[in-house]
């Protein structure tokens, strides 16, 4: 089939692959004059399947007002709130419900172990290198931390999980170079997690998609999809549609835009984070892998050469309006647990900044699979876990598309779950 697919972000670049080793023409739309350039661009990179769960849990919103007047929240609401924000976070507290929420984790954590399965053969048939660090520590400052975890550790032992509680001086065993002066309780320790950059990894797929005949188009606006008939989408500043076989939507947050005008009402927000990335200054004082700091929801990573620390869930606002707030944050985070790990001065020249918009529906997986319209299918909505999702996502949508069942149940994650 002759097949195009909108967004070159991690999933349209893991999808655009899987169609193509699948036999297809593909073709890429991308807006952006390269791959990977804006949610994919500096994420955590963590793949730890067990902590894939949805942000839509009880006793969620409760803590996201308790966060409200707080300098240092891992959840933030920012301004201006749209209606569309708002009409999202009722559908959001409204998916808080206890059943609701163990369905959709379910969900979640059945695509994230299968993502991960297909991540680490994709790296392996085609001898990706990129920069990754096997291991993921969950660091627990006080008793608070530790009581407040256990419902998560209660998660990973219902689903096989290895991990392993320890105190405070076996943690230093494994990440020797943290702060000798920060006093904490101890750690969440998960061997077959892992960091892994999810920028690099892109483009390295996408290299191997061109080498299977896949076309990237960059610089090229999707104006809208043809009504008039299956498979058609006008370019904008091209006067005639495009006509293909099947399209794909992985574009993230434009998706709900083009998806809008054929009916397809998508409740889909952009929840913003952050990230720091900076160069290690000193190998010895930097992180071994990843470690994520519980109360703070913060993620510090090793990503080869340099350190990223990551983090924030902010809903409202604009891409643009940084919070101060948010990057002192990570700061904070860093210099508690790695103060001389990364070189940044007062300027933050050698320190690249970055604020992302996370496409997230409102119960949390997302959506995969037949849109219900003639030609259109649908890989999107996966929130802050599209590293974590995409592999799994696009070998899943891959099969369906050409009529196969796909190796894992496929449950609760297509568009009738809107319903």
């Amino acid at each position: 089939m002759k097949i195009a697919v909108i967004g070159a972000g991690i999933v349209g670049i893991t999808t655009a692959y899987e169609l193509a080793a699948d036999g297809h023409e593909v073709t890429v739309f991308e807006r952006r004059g390269a791959a990977a350039e804006e949610t994919s661009f500096a994420n955590a990179g963590v793949v730890a399947p067990g902590y894939v769960t949805p942000w839509a849990a009880p006793g969620m919103p409760g803590k996201v007002f308790s966060h409200l007047f707080s300098r240092h929240a891992p959840v933030k609401i920012g301004l201006p709130l749209s209606g569309s924000d708002i009409a999202w976070m009722w559908k959001w507290w409204r998916a808080c419900k206890l059943d609701t929420y163990l369905a959709n984790r379910a969900r979640l954590q059945r695509l994230a172990f299968y993502s991960r399965e297909r991540l680490h053969h994709l790296t392996a048939e085609l001898q990706l290198e990129y920069d990754r660090s096997p291991g993921y520590m969950v660091l627990l400052r006080s008793e608070k931390d530790s009581k407040l975890v256990q419902p998560g550790l209660q998660v990973l032992r219902e689903a096989g999980v290895s991990f392993k509680e320890m105190p405070a001086d076996e943690v230093r065993k494994i990440e020797p170079a943290i702060n000798t002066d920060t006093q904490f309780l101890g750690g969440i320790h998960l061997p077959n997690d892992e960091v892994a950059n999810c920028r690099q990894f892109a483009l390295l797929l996408k290299n191997e998609a061109q080498r299977s005949g896949v076309n990237f188009e960059f610089n090229t606006d999707v104006a809208h999809i043809d009504k008039s008939g299956p498979g058609r989408l006008l370019i904008k500043g091209e006067t005639s549609p495009r006509s293909f076989d099947r399209i794909v939507m992985c574009a993230g947050l434009a998706s709900a835009r083009l998806l809008r005008p054929m009916g397809l009402k998508i409740p889909m927000a952009a929840v913003y984070g952050y990230s720091i990335s900076a160069p290690i200054r000193e190998p010895l004082n930097a992180p071994r892998s990843s470690l994520m700091d519980e109360r703070y929801k913060v993620a510090i990573s090793r990503l080869g050469n340099r350190v990223r620390v990551a983090g924030s869930a902010e809903i409202g606002g604009t891409l643009e309006g940084k919070r101060a707030a948010s990057i002192q944050t990570l700061y904070k985070v860093l210099h508690d647990w790695f103060p001389g790990a990364a070189q940044h001065s007062n300027t933050g020249a050698s320190v690249q900044e970055w604020k992302g918009a996370r496409p997230m529906l409102p119960d949390g997986p997302p959506i995969i699979g037949n849109s219900g319209i003639a030609g259109l299918w649908l890989n999107l909505g996966h929130g802050s876990s599209g590293w974590a999702l995409s592999c799994g996502s696009a070998r899943a949508l891959a099969d369906m598309m050409a009529g196969r069942k796909p190796d894992i149940d496929m449950e609760g994650l297509d568009i009738s779950r809107l319903a």
